[in-house]
């Protein structure tokens, strides 16, 4: 089963380039699901029901979540509904939802869990994430699933590495993101997961994850505070993992990390 992870969606600028690659590379890589983190999609805060909509159309058939998507109350509902293919973190107690569902594809059913990091740039309250997926896999232990994908949102690598290998063998994967800056370290684990600490983002190449530098230099240099501006300017980056994996077992065979940049 192949499965494409494609990183924080930033914006129109990644909302763009989704639309211009991702048909293609369905095709091109027989990719049998497609999971998106969506909390940046809407102006880089949350996600709108029209943006979701919007995305669908390219071939997502799956959100995940971080700290931004409780954002835009509208997608409230759609969080809580276990039929609609969204999802916030299952450790963020703020966001409605469990932060965690299933998607139906044509190999079977596929558990998709997104937790935060206890370490982000803005202070949160979080649950421990390690006992907060303990308990969700131990829940879902008896369901009949062909794999089960963990999003994993926080700032720290050394979090990020290390709920790997916590989860190594147990999931099929655990994709990293927040950073918008793709890691090179994707890899299959000892036991079978495959890994990355950070996935990367969609949206514009020459910019601060997406915004422009001249709306964040003035708070860094001179200590003013400024309101960050997407970049729409420029060229694009789309960033994702492709995740070939063993419905029969779980687990995973290979990763590989797509960078596109138009």
């Amino acid at each position: 089963m192949n499965i494409l992870y494609i990183g924080d969606i930033m914006g129109d600028p990644g909302i763009e380039i989704v639309e211009q690659v991702l048909p293609g590379l369905i095709t091109d890589k027989n990719i049998d699901l497609v999971i998106a983190q969506a909390e940046n999609v809407t102006n880089g805060k949350g996600m709108s029901i029209e943006h979701m909509d919007r995305l669908k159309q390219t071939g997502i058939q799956f959100f995940s979540g971080g700290n931004h998507t409780p954002k835009l109350p509208e997608l409230n509902e759609y969080l809580e509904d276990e039929n609609q293919p969204v999802t916030g973190p299952a450790n963020m107690p703020n966001c409605p939802g469990r932060g965690w569902k299933y998607i139906n594809t044509e190999q079977g059913r596929v558990l998709v869990v997104s937790l935060m990091g206890e370490k982000v740039g803005t202070p949160l309250v979080i649950d421990n994430p390690l006992k907060s997926i303990d308990e969700i896999l131990s829940s879902q232990s008896n369901e009949d699933k062909v794999a089960t994908v963990v999003n994993f949102h926080g700032d720290f690598s050394s979090e990020k590495r290390i709920i790997g290998y916590y989860l190594d063998g147990r999931v099929t994967a655990v994709v990293g993101d927040h950073w918008h800056v793709p890691s090179a370290d994707a890899m299959v684990l000892p036991h079978g997961t495959a890994h990355v600490t950070d996935v990367g983002m969609c949206g514009a190449l020459h910019s601060s994850l997406g915004v422009t530098f001249d709306s964040v230099i003035p708070r860094w240099r001179d200590n003013i505070q400024t309101k960050n501006e997407l970049e729409l300017s420029g060229p694009r980056q789309f960033n994702a993992v492709l995740i070939d994996s063993n419905t029969g077992t779980g687990q995973a065979n290979s990763i590989e990390r797509i960078q596109i940049i138009i």
